[in-house]
């Protein structure tokens, strides 16, 4: 008897999966493309056409009052799936309504603020904020480092599988180097503990586990910043440990802004951008920031230079000359 044919949420995410797309992209498709299908009455995506996804993005933008980012994201999730699952291109989409795109100046820290917020955090945290505002890191490309990425010789951090899938060097600063040894030790020792379970395998990318079946248990593959409990694998049968959950370094960054009485909410990204705009402060060229951010485009960094032109290093208020 021949087996029934897979769903289509299943076929859309075997598609995702065979081009290598990150579990959190998959994750957004799917749940748009179930929107999608709801908001139409559950009539199937194949039945369907530019017509019906012109009214579901139209309606994501007037009733919704989503953000552009958001509009784009549901846009890029129903070409995917007519592109790579229905094998049914979309036409041109003509008269969408286009969610705004503000401009947004970004909320950014000054030294002192750092410092503060810096001196407020302790152990692992306080590590990965070192690396963040040190590095210009995103949150998760922190948090996905692996041992084999850290150059401490040249004092430079290798980032990849990035946002838009391009790789990067980054700095990693010297202010913490002994920290960032002393946690690796650690974080071996762990590691030996596990080999010594029988466990102490991660999971690699694209496959790696095959082609070097002996690398998930090197040490130069291991999460430089790892999760403090294992899980099962019950496909693998095996007990692996994950890296750390981004909830745990959000909440302490949370509790360390509110400790330090900042008038301004920042988060881990805040960091970032902290980042970048002291760079320019100090006069570093926007195309080098460009590169060590991982912007595709320039135009995206010059963001930073709204926060320049204000301020103690921008236009002076006519009121400080009389």
């Amino acid at each position: 008897m021949a087996a029934d044919p897979p769903k289509l949420l299943d076929r859309t995410r075997n598609a995702i999966r065979s081009r290598h797309y990150s579990r959190r992209t998959e994750e957004a498709y799917v749940m748009w493309i179930k929107r999608y299908i709801f908001f139409h009455g559950k009539r199937h995506p194949s039945s369907m056409g530019g017509e019906q996804v012109n009214a579901f993005l139209s309606s994501l933008a007037i009733d919704g009052n989503v953000s552009a980012a958001t509009q784009g994201q549901a846009l890029a999730a129903l070409l995917f799936l007519y592109r790579h699952v229905l094998d049914e291109p979309l036409p041109w989409i003509h008269d969408i309504v286009r969610a705004r795109r503000p401009l947004h100046i970004p909320i950014v820290l000054t030294p002192e603020e750092v410092r503060l917020v810096l001196a407020k955090l302790e152990g692992t945290p306080r590590l990965v904020a070192l690396l963040l505002y040190g590095g210009g890191l995103r949150l998760l490309e922190c948090l996905q480092l692996r041992i084999k990425d850290l150059n401490f010789a040249r004092h430079e951090i290798f980032v990849r599988d990035t946002k838009g899938k391009r790789d990067r060097v980054t700095i990693l600063p010297r202010a913490a180097d002994g920290d960032l040894r002393e946690h690796l030790l650690k974080v071996q020792a762990l590691h030996e503990r596990d080999l010594g379970a029988g466990f102490g395998r991660v999971v690699l990318p694209h496959a790696l586990d095959r082609k070097i079946p002996h690398a998930p248990a090197e040490w130069p593959w291991q999460w430089v910043f790892p999760a403090t409990s294992r899980w099962r694998d019950e496909e693998a049968n095996t007990e692996r440990r994950h890296h750390l959950h981004e909830s745990v370094i959000q909440r302490a960054m949370k509790e360390a802004v509110t400790s330090a009485k900042l008038p301004k909410r920042a988060t881990c990204h805040t960091l970032r951008h902290s980042f970048a705009t002291h760079l320019l402060e100090r006069g570093q060229d926007i195309r080098t920031v460009q590169e060590l951010l991982g912007h595709r485009d320039v135009t995206t960094t010059m963001i930073y230079t709204h926060v320049l032109r204000i301020g103690a290093k921008g236009v002076r208020s006519p009121l400080d000359v009389i």
